[in-house]
Order: C-alpha cells, then structure tokens, then sequence
C-alpha cells in the first residue's frame, strides 16, 4: 500500500493536491493534521505507512478534503488540472509570442546531447571523469525534458515512476 492509495480514500483531492505543483500547500496542512515538524512528502508518507493515525487525524483529514473541494468549487478550478494548466501556458506563450528562443534552445540541447553521445561511442571524447559522466547525465535530463515539452509526457509515466520507487525488491 502507498501514500496515494492511503489518501484516495480518505481524501482524494487532497492527495492530487499533494502531489500536485501547489504541493507545498497540502504537505504543510496534512503535515500539520498528522503532527509532523517540518513536513515533507517522504515524512508524511512514512507517517500514514506506519498505520498509527488517530480517528482524529482521519476526521481531520476529511475535513481538509471538504475544504479543498470547496476552494475548487469557489475558485472554479480542479487540483487535477493546474499541471495540465501549467504545461500548456507554457506552450501558449510559445505560440502567442511566436518567440523562437524555445525552438533554438530546444535544438542546441538537442543536437549537444547527439554530438556528445556521438563523439563518446565514436572514441572522440573520453567519458572516464566523474565532471564528464555529469555532463553527460545533465546533457541526457535536458533532453528529456525538451522532448517532453514538444512531445508530452504522460502523467501514467509520472504514476509508474512514483510506484517502482515504492515497490518492494523481490529477494531471489
């Protein structure tokens, strides 16, 4: 069992709005409920895993769901929403603007990440320092992240990251 199952049901919306980019909002309050000093995602996942919540801290938790469902009802907007919101002004702005700068960055990154891969299988560039490894490292997230922007990602991705994280080791 996860976090995320744990809160589905008991608070659903809190736990999008959690894990959601107002996080920091939600992990205060839910932080505050179950007693946590400094509260983190890690913190209160590890608090609501060991199973020793109170009927109070339940009863408050829904509370802070009814509240959350409330702001989304008043505010006009749903927490499951804003990353998909977020995601796509950027994109917007883009077209908007008719700005090129995303589109050459995004080709720069691009193209350095081939040349640098390129040079390294071709024997051109050494990969045996630990500043060239995090070059290397750095140059492969931006690219993801280039492509993600341009061509999604997909939150079932984001979702299966998050479980194999959680998930066990079988011992052989």
């Amino acid at each position: 069992m996860d976090i995320t199952t744990i809160l589905k049901a008991i608070a659903p919306t809190v736990g999008v709005a959690l894990l959601g980019p107002l996080g920091g909002a939600a992990v205060a309050a839910v932080g505050n409920i179950l007693g946590i000093d400094a509260p983190t995602q890690a913190k209160i996942k590890d608090a609501m895993l060991a199973g020793q919540m109170t009927g109070e801290q339940v009863a408050n938790l829904k509370g802070l769901e009814l509240q959350y469902q409330a702001e989304e009802q008043e505010r006009g907007f749903k927490y499951a929403d804003l990353a998909f919101q977020d995601r796509n002004s950027a994109r917007d702005r883009e077209i908007k603007t008719g700005d090129n700068t995303n589109k050459v960055l995004a080709f720069i990154v691009v193209g350095a990440f081939i040349a640098m891969v390129g040079a390294t299988l071709a024997g051109y560039a050494k990969v045996e320092s630990v500043l060239a490894g995090t070059l290397v490292g750095y140059l492969s997230a931006k690219c993801e992240q280039v492509l993600a922007y341009y061509f999604g990602s997909s939150k079932g991705s984001e979702q299966k990251s998050v479980l194999l994280a959680a998930a066990n080791p079988v011992k052989a």
